[in-house]
């Protein structure tokens, strides 16, 4: 999953985190600013965001999101959000459950484009949120030369 790139001078987090929090208030979601500020920061970024709404709002901002929008923008937002581990993991759980041509993709792509580290904290994450093993449910819901 692909980020745009970060401005020059990027705002502090405290400013990004009082312009999430305004986008959330009042009637309707500002998505346009939801994306100005998520879309353009790195990864670091976002978690640093993360923790600092946190701290601030005594919310965590995933749980801001999901209340705020709907649909595949907001399994985009969520995504997006996510550490780059995490967002692997409910990827590959999301795919080991369809198990189609696009969901075996999905598990070649994070297999062979992640460096060994990379992958071994997908495995982690994985246990972590799903209380199972990537390996076994990538076995349990595969069959043929894929399974191989």
């Amino acid at each position: 999953m692909s980020t745009l790139t970060a401005p020059m001078e990027v705002p502090s987090i405290a400013d990004d985190c009082e312009q999430l929090h305004k986008a959330f208030s009042g009637w309707g979601t500002n998505e346009d600013l939801i994306i100005e500020i998520l879309g353009h920061r790195n990864a670091a970024q976002r978690k640093a965001i993360r923790q600092f709404y946190a701290e601030t709002y005594g919310e965590d901002l995933l749980k801001a999101l999901d209340k705020e929008l709907t649909r595949d923008f907001e399994r985009l937002v969520l995504l997006w959000t996510l550490e780059p581990a995490d967002r692997d993991a409910v990827l590959a759980n999301e795919a080991t459950k369809k198990w189609t041509r696009k969901s075996n993709q999905i598990i070649v792509e994070i297999a062979c484009s992640r460096s060994p580290r990379d992958l071994l904290l997908v495995r982690e994450a994985y246990h972590a949120r799903f209380k199972r093993s990537l390996e076994e449910d990538v076995a349990h819901h595969s069959n043929g030369e894929f399974r191989k």
